[in-house]
């Protein structure tokens, strides 16, 4: 089913790094800050940030990014990769939070995998994606022809039969970032070993974990060069694929922060949910860590549920009530069976659109949320002021996640963070048409 490739990429020539890749990789582009940026940048005059973030106001600075682009190929500060291979990479952490827990390795590989359509129902979304940041990548994707950031997918291989050739690889680069995580970058040429991983995964439908905005994206962009002058087929995604059945898989929640309400009382809020959830109030001024940990003892039963919060320092969770008052819901009777077992989705049609009002249109413009990752300090805002009701959410379940995309519906945005992020630099994929992909 899905139709992987080996890369030839554009990557660092390690001789001209002083301090290897440390200096010259970034997160995301989605995730850096104006600060972050500013960071990333002082390290080294060829960190990526400066790529996949380019300075400059307009569409200028897209076509900065491009000059830069072409200013480093030809001074030898990235070089192409004579031969077909994929790239495994690992990374080693302590998940934030594990209170000194064992260290955890995801180990994963950098792919092409063929762009195809989602109707295809062989690369599947599991979350809704917003306007304006497909417009900026593709933008930068004009201006670069290029893939600069990998996507992040999951394929299914319960057996393990992929570990032994991905061990197959001959280690390139290794080293620390400033979060903890230690990264090790590999390189596997050996042809059988090749081989073995794309019939692998020819069985097996992919699950985008993260970077649903950049695939939309490089789909997109291919349709725009089809049928051009010497344009080959078919066309290709730079991928980090991991195992989707891998146990140790991390997922942590974003939360909802709501604000701007035209007005809010949290004893109204109670008194209007509690037609459709039941209603646990938690000691006053609890911290976020043993909300969540009452939160996470009701998700255990599988029951989708929210706890909520209040500037005053209340704090209440608040759990679906199954049954066939589900059904006739105004807003969640018309969510699939499959979405109804999501909290994220819970909350966003249950609560957010029909107790508060915040229409689906508005939570996609972000008019009334903000979306923090960190618990504990959104919870602080909120009590020093900041916003009118904080949500806090468990981690979304992989299995869940999968059967979601596989029965062909999608998720509220940012209803997954998958941990740690994927860094961007190990590899760079070009995007020019002329130019053949080695299968």
């Amino acid at each position: 089913m899905a139709d992987i490739a080996p890369l030839t990429p554009l990557r660092y020539d390690l001789a001209r790094l002083p301090n290897g890749l440390a200096d010259v990789v970034a997160p995301p582009y989605d995730v850096i800050s104006a600060q972050e940026r500013e960071a990333l940048a002082a390290r080294s005059p060829y960190n990526v940030v400066r790529l996949i973030l380019p300075e400059g106001e307009g569409d200028s600075k897209y076509a900065r990014a491009g000059e830069l682009l072409s200013r480093w190929r030809e001074d030898g500060v990235l070089v192409r990769d004579p031969e077909p291979a994929f790239y495994r990479y690992d990374q080693t952490f302590v998940p934030p939070g594990g209170r000194g827990g064992p260290l955890l390795t995801r180990r994963g590989f950098l792919a092409l995998v063929r762009l195809v359509p989602f109707a295809d129902r062989i690369v599947l979304p599991h979350e809704r994606t917003l306007s304006g940041p497909k417009e900026d990548r593709l933008k930068l994707f004009r201006a670069t022809r290029t893939n600069l950031s990998p996507g992040f997918m999951l394929y299914r291989d319960p057996g393990g039969k992929l570990a032994d050739p991905l061990a197959r690889a001959e280690t390139l680069a290794e080293f620390s970032t400033a979060d903890g995580i230690r990264h090790v970058l590999a390189k596997v040429r050996d042809k059988e070993a090749i081989r073995a991983i794309a019939r692998g995964l020819a069985h097996s439908t992919l699950l985008i974990a993260d970077g649903h905005h950049r695939y939309e994206t490089a789909l997109r962009y291919s349709q725009e060069v089809d049928g051009k002058p010497g344009a080959n087929e078919p066309r290709y995604f730079m991928t980090f694929l991991v195992n989707g059945d891998d146990p140790d898989l991390v997922v942590f929640p974003t939360h909802r922060h709501v604000h701007s309400l035209t007005s809010f009382s949290f004893d109204a809020f109670l008194r209007r949910v509690s037609d459709s959830f039941d209603v646990e109030e938690l000691d006053p001024r609890s911290s976020a860590g043993p909300i969540l940990d009452a939160l996470r003892l009701v998700g255990q039963s599988g029951v989708p549920a929210v706890a909520a919060a209040a500037p005053d320092g209340r704090a209440a969770l608040l759990t679906l009530r199954s049954g066939p008052a589900v059904d006739a819901h105004p807003t969640l009777g018309r969510q699939p069976r499959e979405l109804r077992t999501t909290d994220v989705t819970v909350l966003h049609a249950g609560i957010l659109e029909h107790v508060l009002g915040i229409t689906p249109e508005a939570q996609a413009a972000k008019t009334n949320l903000w979306y923090p990752q960190d618990a504990e300090a959104a919870l602080a805002e909120l009590r020093g002021g900041r916003g009118q009701v904080l949500f806090l959410m468990n981690a979304a379940r992989v299995a869940g996640v999968w059967r979601v995309a596989e029965a062909g519906h999608v998720m509220p945005q940012k209803s997954t963070f998958f941990y740690p992020k994927v860094l961007t630099g190990l590899a760079i994929h070009t995007l020019d048409p002329t130019r053949a992909v080695q299968v």
